[in-house]
C-alpha cells in the first residue's frame, strides 16, 4: 500500500479523471444525439457524474494540505486544471439542458410557429402563451440546478467533515504508534541495563569467590606453618 503523502490525491484524482472521461462520452453520445426520454435520462446521468467530480476536486483540495510545501505548487496547478475542466463541462451541460428545454417548448402543440399567423386575431396571445411557457420551463430548470447545487455543497459539506474526522483519527493512530516505538526503544534499552548490570553482579561474585578462595588457602598456610614448626 502506498502510504506516501501524494497517494491519496493522485488517487481522487485518477478518478476525477475517468468521471470526467465518462461525461465526456455521454456529453458526445445521448445526451448530445439521443431525443426524448432517453436524452434526459443521459443529461440527469451527466448531473450526477457533475456532481461527483466536484466531490473529488474537494477531496483534492483537503489532501494537498498534507502535501510539502516543496511540490505543493504542482498540485495546485492540477487542482486549478481539473476545476477548469469541470466548469467546461458544467457549461456544455447546461447548454444541451437549454436546448432540451427549447425543443419541448417547441414540440407542444399550439406552440409553433404555425399555429397562428398575423391575420389571425390571436396570434398575440399565442405569443405570450408561449413566451410565459418558456419562461416556466427555463426557471424549473433554474430551479433544478440550484437544487443540485445546493445537494453538492451538502454533500462536500459532509465530506469534509469525515475526511476532517478521518485524518484526527489518522493523526491519532500516527501518534500513538510513535509512542509506542518509543516504549520499545525503552524497553529494549531498559533490557540491555539489566543484562550488563546481570553480567557485572556475576562478575563480582566471580571475583569475591576467588577472594574467599586465596584467603581460605593463605588461612591453611599459615596454620599448617605454625603446627609444622
Amino acid at each position: 500500500m502506498d502510504t506516501s503523502p501524494t497517494a491519496l490525491f493522485d488517487s481522487y484524482e485518477q478518478d476525477f479523471k475517468q468521471i470526467i472521461q465518462s461525461i465526456r462520452d455521454k456529453l458526445d453520445g445521448d445526451a448530445k444525439d439521443a431525443q426524448g426520454e432517453q436524452r434526459k435520462a443521459a443529461l440527469r446521468r451527466v448531473e450526477m457524474e457533475l456532481d461527483e467530480a466536484d466531490e473529488m476536486i474537494s477531496q483534492m483540495e483537503i489532501e494537498i494540505q498534507g502535501i510539502p510545501q516543496s511540490i505543493r505548487p504542482s498540485y495546485q496547478t492540477r487542482i486549478k486544471a481539473s476545476k477548469a475542466d469541470l466548469q467546461r463541462y458544467k457549461k456544455l451541460s447546461k447548454d444541451l439542458h437549454a436546448q432540451l428545454s427549447r425543443s419541448e417548448l417547441l414540440a407542444r402543440p399550439g406552440l409553433g410557429g404555425a399555429g397562428a399567423t398575423s391575420h389571425e386575431p390571436y396570434g398575440a396571445a399565442s405569443d405570450r402563451t408561449r413566451l410565459l411557457a418558456g419562461t416556466t420551463l427555463l426557471e424549473d430548470g433554474s430551479r433544478r440546478l440550484m437544487d443540485s447545487q445546493r445537494i453538492a455543497l451538502e454533500t462536500e459539506e459532509q465530506g469534509a467533515d469525515i475526511l476532517r474526522s478521518l485524518r484526527g483519527q489518522r493523526e491519532q493512530i500516527q501518534n500513538a504508534r510513535d509512542t509506542l516505538q518509543r516504549a520499545d526503544t525503552s524497553i529494549d534499552r531498559a533490557s540491555g541495563t539489566l543484562k550488563k548490570m546481570i553480567r557485572r553482579m556475576y562478575q563480582q561474585r566471580v571475583v569475591t569467590g576467588a577472594i574467599v578462595v586465596v584467603l581460605i588457602l593463605l588461612i591453611l598456610i599459615i596454620l599448617w606453618a605454625k603446627l609444622w614448626r
